[in-house]
Formats: C-alpha cells, sequence, structure tokens
C-alpha cells in the first residue's frame, strides 16, 4: 500500500514539473511576442564629427544640431542614437586628431558624418591642407569599412575667386575619390540670413538649426537605406 502511495505521489511530482517546464515556455513566447520590432533590435550608432556649428555654440542645452537631428530621425521612424563629436572652434587637422576617439567604442558606426572645414575658411588656412585632413578621415573610415556621409562648406566671394575655387571644389572632389555621399552646403539656406542666425551672424541660432536638420535629413536617410 505504502508503495502505490509513493509511486502515485511520484507521478505527481512529474506532472507538476512539465506544467512548471510548460508555463516558463509560455510565458517566454509571450514576453518575446510583447517586444515590438524597435525594441527588440538595437538602434544603430551615427556620429557627428565637427565643429561649432554640430557641437550647439551660443544654443541652449538640447537645442544643438546633433540632438535636433536625432530626434527628427527618431520622429521618422529610423532607431539610431547619434554621438556628437563637435568641437568648437575646431579645424579639419583637429578633426583628424580626434577620429580614432570620436568612433571607438563597442558599437562600431553605422556612419560617421564628417562637417569640418569651417574654422578652416574663417582663418583662411590653404585649401590644400584642408583637403589632405579630410582625405586622410575619409580614407581611415574606408579602411575600417566604416561608412561615411560627407558635409561640404563655401567659401565666400571676399577671399578671392582663387581661393573660393580651390576650397569649393575639396568636397565634390572627395565625394567622388572616396565615393560618399555629399551634402554640398552645410548652411543652405541659413548663412546670411539674420533672422536665422545669431548675433555674430555665423552660427546659427534654434530656427538657422531646424533649416540645416530638414535639409540634411532626405540625403542622410538616403545613405542610411543603402
Amino acid at each position: 500500500m505504502l508503495f502505490k502511495y509513493l509511486n502515485y505521489i511520484s507521478r505527481l511530482q512529474g506532472r507538476a514539473m512539465l506544467y512548471i517546464r510548460f508555463l516558463s515556455v509560455f510565458l517566454a513566447i509571450l514576453a518575446l511576442g510583447s517586444v515590438g520590432p524597435a525594441q527588440a533590435e538595437q538602434p544603430r550608432r551615427l556620429v557627428v564629427l565637427g565643429d561649432s556649428l554640430s557641437a550647439g555654440y551660443g544654443l541652449p542645452a538640447g537645442e544643438d544640431f546633433v540632438t535636433k537631428l536625432q530626434q527628427a530621425m527618431v520622429a521618422d521612424g529610423l532607431n539610431v542614437t547619434i554621438d556628437n563629436a563637435g568641437v568648437s572652434g575646431d579645424t579639419s587637422a583637429g578633426g583628424r586628431a580626434r577620429l580614432e576617439w570620436a568612433i571607438e567604442g563597442e558599437k562600431v558606426p553605422a556612419l560617421v558624418i564628417v562637417a569640418l572645414g569651417g574654422n578652416d575658411l574663417l582663418r583662411g588656412l590653404d585649401p590644400k591642407v584642408t583637403k589632405e585632413n579630410l582625405s586622410f578621415i575619409l580614407k581611415t573610415l574606408k579602411n575600417k569599412k566604416i561608412p561615411a556621409f560627407l558635409v561640404g562648406m563655401k567659401s565666400p566671394t571676399n577671399l578671392g575667386p582663387m581661393f573660393q575655387s580651390k576650397f569649393d571644389d575639396i568636397y565634390p572632389d572627395l565625394a567622388d575619390e572616396y565615393d560618399v555621399p555629399l551634402l554640398p552646403f552645410f548652411l543652405q539656406d541659413v548663412a546670411m540670413v539674420p533672422s536665422l542666425n545669431q548675433a555674430d551672424g555665423i552660427h546659427p541660432n534654434q530656427q538657422g538649426v531646424a533649416v540645416m536638420v530638414k535639409n540634411i535629413m532626405p540625403a542622410l536617410k538616403e545613405a542610411l537605406e543603402d
């Protein structure tokens, strides 16, 4: 009699264990099903390697170009995070020196937006030097198999036609050489528009940043899709 009772208890325990395993698997499946695609996938990491135009010089916290760009991309359904590697006053040489630091990390960038050259222009640096620095950056990214997106600047006419031609040719030439997408002019529709710039007439205000984000979004989305 005792043997039959113990055998019965053993069967009950076995069934209970089986039920618990089944319930655990069922709950795990439910948990996976409750996670949407955006939550299940890790966001792609982007990096903006730039100067004061991306760093947010003179703007309130959270109103800089990079923050607003990330907000716009997320609102458009793109699962991304963007590192702001912009340093006010930085030249192309400074960006070149900071490149390794900017892209290091556990997650390799899905895209590096190279937005440098404005301070080279303001200081009247030799366009040949600017081109060499930007070329180094693009070549390094290509060797590391990290996609790049080049953002250009335009020289004002008061620096003379020869300087203007040499400087303005830098960006399309490099875009062709390294086969990277190009936004020809970072300050398109913003430069020389008082209502879109701060008192210094150089750095965009919040309204100017909104125009910059709007201008870059279509080409940037296309680059990410590619």
